[in-house]
């Protein structure tokens, strides 16, 4: 037998069946009840208490609610744990229905929040599809917010350092994809499958060009890219269906594409620290974004990200932004007056958009109005500027007096945030709202006017007119004069001392004052809905206005932090050098309770390319690699950057290898992370790339490392390769996305190691130079320079640097004794190294231990004298019996001895192994 339901939880049952997959908030007065499975879920997931009302004998329906003036914060709680809420609203007002109308008015998800107290005003919320065909595919993202909307097409195989740079909150894809975790790996975002047919391409194309009003996307610049357009027919299917709604301020798409701005790969943005810290210090941001955001408004801090997530190749775009920037940065410029009237100016963006979409309240008309009153003031503070990119933002501003003065005119100054209690048209609006409101005002009056009529008239001294919302408006009578009554009372309740009573003509006053109301509430709704379509048919010149506006924020701030840091003007050119005078670190200058030591930066591709830079840990050598990377993005971002002054060929990757990373739970150790860093940039990197490398080989044994390290060097200056030796040095054009390099680069390296033997490698490669971190030595300690200077390091200082970081007296005497025996020469037995244990018995195999120590010109000799003075007797014995005619002892005969390189050495090494074996 079914179950036999109320009418309104029948009609939940009927709502939640089309919204299976969401929880639902179903509105019953003040509050968002959930029921069911629903209640149990939600109550769990907000800490809410669990309660149940009856349903039929001996039944009861589990039901969790929320009031509805809090709806936001636990809306935001939800979706914060991956929920999709559909709101139900009651589409009518209650009074005398059993039922009210209800319907679900919006789907919030991920990536199409629009509410305000659910946004962070520092960065987009993009909602993104993913559309694979072969080694292709479509992208799309919208910020519904903001009215942002782009798509393109990239390869498949970049689709995860896409995601990372984007970072979108929610990722749509067809429902058969099933992507490997390495193109679609699990990140911050929410992953909603779709239905495959709202990624093909005639239901996109016909959508696109339903939703923006036009016969072909030939005008956008997109129309031949097919996987683009149906990435994005799905992202616009998603929105109108969350929103319930059309996307009036989503009325154009641009085209997107990595080849415009450079790339700063996933790991060089983490090692970086461009938007977000490595290692986050409570009470401190750390990042580039941080030391140079001086931005006065919500889409000016979210542009900034975007430009230092994905600088500029154009350096004529470039210098556009930095022409703006050095008028700014002028002491008689108008940027303080320019920032003081941006600080007045909110989200324009985003009130924007929800004007667009009918969800802005009448308080954020009226924040909108007195944005828009700053907006004359701010177009005469740039009357002065000259500059192409500020005055084309003067001249574009547009005149919005007439919207300014409409919401004026009809929304009063304070206006509640509810729709629907009134308060919200300004007196004079309207004539028969202001008579409504005349007779609610006047009630008080009024009745107290008929309490003493009818004193007079029936001479009852202490009757008294009173209104409850049970009986509405009343005559209340002691019992002591219920004799003098007239005939026209009828009786309405009956009090311990008292009676109460209603006339024909007080019910009358009830009704028409109660319908002036309600009335009054209703017209009020309804002017405010007109009111906000009017203003929503200028969204499109809110929306410029604000780009205009976020561009200008940025610049001002840019000039401002200029001031502030002593940054210059770097020159921005085609060219492929590299060079920095008196650089610095933004963010570590920023920390210091000293003047930070500045070091000069010299790379190109013809002369040196690359820089071997050796020194002790803690001299100074991250931080400099780091602020050479940090200042090349800082400039092509059209910054002012920290230096005496900069010249910037413009680069088109930033590969940074810094630091130890592993992932145990995929498999990935230390040195492997550190390989497949090391493979992407050698794999990626072009002529005009910029590469970073800390350390490379370290994660293995010495020989290993030295070797890996040494091919490593060899390969970016071109030195390995089949064709290498026709490879040209001409920069690769900047117009075109970098394909594969099918032989080795030649970027501009910065390598710094531990590796003393690397720095030989200088000698070889013409290219190639050594440059050092000084150090100051005493007996007890030693002095950190933070100088870079040319020349290998003398040596690593690691001993004084673990003193420094506490080890014990005793440790630090036996490393400088052990330290002191490798650099005489001498074998280390088990028994020197640790003389309290006695030297086991040897007994001699085919195999007996010859260890040698490390590879210079002297080792070998030196490793077979100490071999004869330490080597057991049958041991001796079986070196003596070998044949005279031996490999390794011909192979030892050939040799040159003196002409051997450090490398050279080792692979010799490892060889004559081979040959004893």
């Amino acid at each position: 037998m079914s179950e036999k339901l109320t009418p309104l939880l029948a009609q939940y049952r009927r709502i939640k069946r089309e919204y299976a997959d969401t929880l639902l908030l179903f509105r019953v007065g003040d509050f968002y009840e959930m029921f069911y499975e629903d209640a149990e879920t939600g109550s769990r997931a907000l800490g809410l208490t669990l309660t149940s009302r009856p349903h039929g004998r001996n039944n009861r329906v589990p039901l969790a609610g929320v009031p509805a003036k809090t709806l936001d914060t636990y809306v935001g709680r939800l979706v914060a744990q991956g929920f999709k809420v559909a709101i139900c609203d009651q589409l009518e007002s209650p009074s005398g229905k059993p039922v009210v109308a209800r319907d679900v008015t919006e789907v919030v998800t991920p990536g199409t929040l629009t509410r305000p107290g659910l946004l962070d005003e520092r960065r987009n919320n993009f909602l993104l599809a993913l559309s694979p065909s072969g080694e292709t595919a479509g992208l799309a993202f919208a910020d519904v917010s903001t009215g942002e909307f782009h798509c393109g097409e990239v390869p498949i195989q970049s689709l995860a350092e896409e995601l990372q740079k984007l970072e979108p909150s929610e990722v749509l894809i067809p429902k058969s994809w099933n992507p490997e975790p390495r193109l679609l790996p699990a990140g911050p975002f929410s992953l909603t499958r779709l239905d495959d047919y709202y990624f093909t391409q005639d239901f996109s194309f016909d959508k696109l060009t339903s939703v923006l009003g036009v016969a072909n996307l030939d005008g956008f610049g997109i129309g031949e890219l097919t996987e683009g357009i149906c990435a994005a027919g799905a992202v616009l299917h998603y929105l109108e269906e969350t929103k319930k709604s059309a996307l009036p301020h989503i009325h154009r798409i641009a085209p997107y594409t990595s080849s415009d701005h450079l790339l700063v790969d996933r790991v060089s943005r983490r090692n970086l620290e461009l938007v977000e810290r490595l290692r986050p210090v409570p009470g401190k941001a750390g990042t580039l974004l941080s030391t140079i955001d001086r931005t006065r408004t919500a889409a000016g801090s979210r542009l900034l990200r975007r430009w230092l997530l994905a600088p500029l190749l154009d350096p004529e775009s470039i210098n556009a932004r930095l022409d703006a920037v050095e008028e700014l940065s002028r002491a008689d410029s108008p940027v303080k007056t320019i920032q003081s009237l941006l600080a007045k100016v909110g989200d324009l963006e985003r009130v924007g958009s929800r004007v667009a979409l009918e969800r802005a309240n009448a308080r954020e008309l009226v924040a909108l109005k007195n944005w828009l009153s700053v907006v004359p003031d701010l177009k005469s503070a740039l009357a002065s500027c000259r500059s192409a990119r500020l005055s084309l933002f003067r001249d574009s501003i547009e005149d919005f007096s007439a919207l300014r003065e409409e919401i004026e005119k009809a929304l009063s100054d304070d206006p509640p945030v509810s729709l629907t209690e009134g308060g919200l048209i300004r007196e004079g609006y309207n004539d028969e709202l202001d008579e409504l409101r005349s007779l609610s005002r006047d009630t008080k009056q009024h009745i107290a006017r008929l309490q003493d009529d009818e004193r007079r008239r029936t001479g009852i001294p202490n009757l008294r007119v009173g209104y409850n919302t049970v009986f509405g408006y009343y005559i209340e009578v002691t019992k002591s004069y219920l004799s003098q009554v007239p005939k026209n009372y009828l009786r309405k309740q009956t009090l311990t001392g008292a009676e109460r009573f209603v006339t024909p003509e007080l019910k009358d006053y009830e009704v028409k004052v109660t319908t002036a109301e309600e009335r009054a509430r209703t017209i009020e709704y309804d002017l405010f809905v007109e009111l906000r379509r009017r203003v929503g048919q200028d969204v499109d010149r809110i929306l410029a206005l604000s780009s205009l506006l976020a561009e200008i924020d940025v610049l001002a701030g840019f000039a401002q932090a200029a001031r502030e840091n002593h940054y210059t003007r770097p020159v921005v050119d085609t060219s492929t050098v590299l060079e920095i005078k008196r650089g610095r670190h933004p963010v570590v200058e920023t920390f210091l309770d000293k003047p930070f030591i500045p070091n000069d930066t010299f790379l190109d591709t013809q002369d040196e390319q690359i820089l071997i830079i050796t020194g002790p840990n803690m001299a100074g050598k991250s931080t400099y690699l780091r602020q050479v990377a940090l200042i090349v993005i800082m400039a092509q971002t059209g910054s002012f950057v920290p230096a005496a002054s900069a010249r910037i060929g413009v680069c088109d990757k930033i590969f940074t290898r810094i630091g130890a990373s592993d992932d145990v739970t995929q498999g990935v150790s230390t040195f492997l992370a550190e390989m497949n860093e090391t493979a992407n940039i050698l794999n990626n990197a072009t002529n005009r790339s910029l590469v970073i490398l800390d350390e490379v080989g370290r994660g293995t044994a010495t020989n290993d490392g030295l070797a890996i390290a040494w091919a490593t060097v060899e390969y970016l200056h071109g030195a390995l390769g089949s064709d290498s030796g026709t490879r040209s040095s001409e920069p690769e054009p900047l117009t075109r996305i970098p394909q594969l390099p099918t032989s080795p680069p030649r970027p501009r390296t910065l390598f710094a190691t531990h590796y003393h033997e690397l720095t030989d490698i200088a000698v070889m490669l013409p290219r190639c130079r050594n440059y050092n971190f000084s150090v100051k030595e005493t007996k007890d300690t030693v002095l950190f320079l933070r100088k870079l200077m040319p020349g290998p390091a003398s040596k690593s200082y690691g001993i004084a640097v673990a003193r420094l970081a506490g080890l014990p007296v005793s440790v630090i005497e036996r490393a400088r004794q052990v330290l002191a025996d490798f650099e005489k020469g001498e074998h280390l037995s088990l028994t020197r190294l640790v003389p309290s244990v006695q030297r086991p018995e040897h007994r001699a195999t085919p195999e007996a231990p010859t260890k040698l120590r490390t590879a210079d010109s002297r080792g070998l000799e030196e490793e077979a004298s100490e071999f004869r003075r330490s080597a057991p007797e049958d041991d001796i014995a079986l070196a003596a019996d070998r044949p005279a005619d031996h490999p390794a002892i011909v192979r030892l005969r050939e040799l040159n001895l003196e002409q051997l390189t450090p490398l050279q050495a080792l692979n010799l090494l490892a060889e004559l192994k081979r040959l004893t074996e």
